[in-house]
């Protein structure tokens, strides 16, 4: 009997002190539990290069600290990308992040998450009339600038450049398009042809290049908005013969660009860092998903608000640099990059 009841009173104790441990597993796994902050990351699209590299490094710094991304691509196409806004407000985001593929079209979109409660962050191209939270970007006047001091530089006064900017829609073109003329004007170059690419559509590239040659076919100089259109620009150069003859520039440092450089056939890229622009970008959205201050003293009016801009420097790359800043900077493969050149 003696023997029953001590084995009962060894169990109960077993039991109890279980039940003890089991009460405070909460408390333990409490961090482990709490909701992990919503990002919603609208894209533009991914036509351009660059984008899935942004998307990436973007994606991976925000989940390494502690957020979950979700990413939708507009394809281009500004009522869907409304949509997609819509849906991360009834998703509860917290925050918003846009690469827009109309500047000023979200506007009334941006508001009605804005009044929701949810923190705004332009990414790369500003949102017009919007208030948002922040703008992060490059200095996309001095990208203007670079593009045209490689033109005034190589070319003899009075040479014929044809332009090839983005489009209208696209807030950075204007601002490029801004550093431009600061320095063409009264370099005695002449622009013979000027198109806005629409939706940054390469084949424009390709056309501009021959209506310019309609015009006289005496060209001196081609600036393209980006390195995909001046894929296009190159592809009209060398069926006229002119391709290696002819002053190229572009923007994004893509790989193919990045080729068209040491084989002779693009004179320059301007570059900007995207991985750290993605990763800044992802950092800034967590202090405001958690408002906390971003501490960003330079601000940029929208139009209607002054709102905070981080701004980042883009550098010029030719033949000269590129080994430096895109091969030993990590951004391109030197296999890559001179894969069709012989003599390395």
């Amino acid at each position: 009997m003696k023997k029953i009841v001590f084995i009962t009173v060894i169990l109960v104790a077993i039991f109890t002190c279980t039940g003890c441990r089991n009460s405070n597993l909460p408390a333990i796994d409490k961090n482990e539990t709490e909701e992990k902050i919503q990002i919603g990351l609208s894209f533009d699209s991914f036509v351009i290069e660059r984008w899935q590299r942004d998307r990436d490094v973007f994606v991976y710094t925000a989940e390494e600290l502690g957020a979950e991304v979700n990413v939708q691509n507009a394809n281009g196409d500004v009522n869907k990308q409304i949509s997609q806004i819509e849906y991360f407000i009834d998703k509860g985001m917290d925050v918003i992040v846009i690469i827009a593929v109309d500047s000023e079209a979200c506007k009334d979109v941006v508001k009605k998450a804005k009044e929701a409660g949810i923190k705004i962050v332009a990414y790369d191209r500003l949102l017009i009339n919007s208030n948002v939270d922040l703008y992060i970007s490059f200095d996309n006047e001095k990208v203007g600038s670079l593009m045209a001091k490689t033109l005034k530089d190589n070319i003899p006064p009075g040479g014929n450049i044809v332009t090839i900017f983005g489009p209208t829609t696209d807030h950075n073109v204007m601002l490029i398009e801004q550093g431009f003329w600061k320095v063409i004007d009264g370099s005695n170059l002449n622009v013979v042809y000027s198109v806005n690419a629409v939706n940054w559509l390469a084949e424009e590239a390709y056309n501009a290049v021959y209506e310019a040659l309609k015009i006289t076919p005496d060209i001196a100089g081609v600036l393209c908005g980006n390195d995909n259109l001046a894929t296009e620009a190159v592809r009209a150069l060398a069926e006229n013969r002119l391709a290696g003859s002819v002053i190229v520039t572009g923007q994004d440092a893509d790989l193919a660009a990045c080729q068209r450089i040491v084989e002779g056939t693009q004179t320059m890229t301007v570059y900007k860092p995207v991985d750290k622009l993605a990763k800044a970008a992802a950092e800034y959205a967590i202090k405001l998903a958690k408002g906390e201050s971003i501490d960003v003293d330079t601000t940029i009016n929208d139009g209607t608000w002054d709102v905070p801009y981080v701004k980042l420097e883009p550098i010029a790359v030719d033949k000269n640099n590129l080994d430096e800043v895109i091969i030993e900077g990590g951004f391109q493969k030197r296999d890559e990059v001179y894969l069709n050149v012989t003599d390395k």
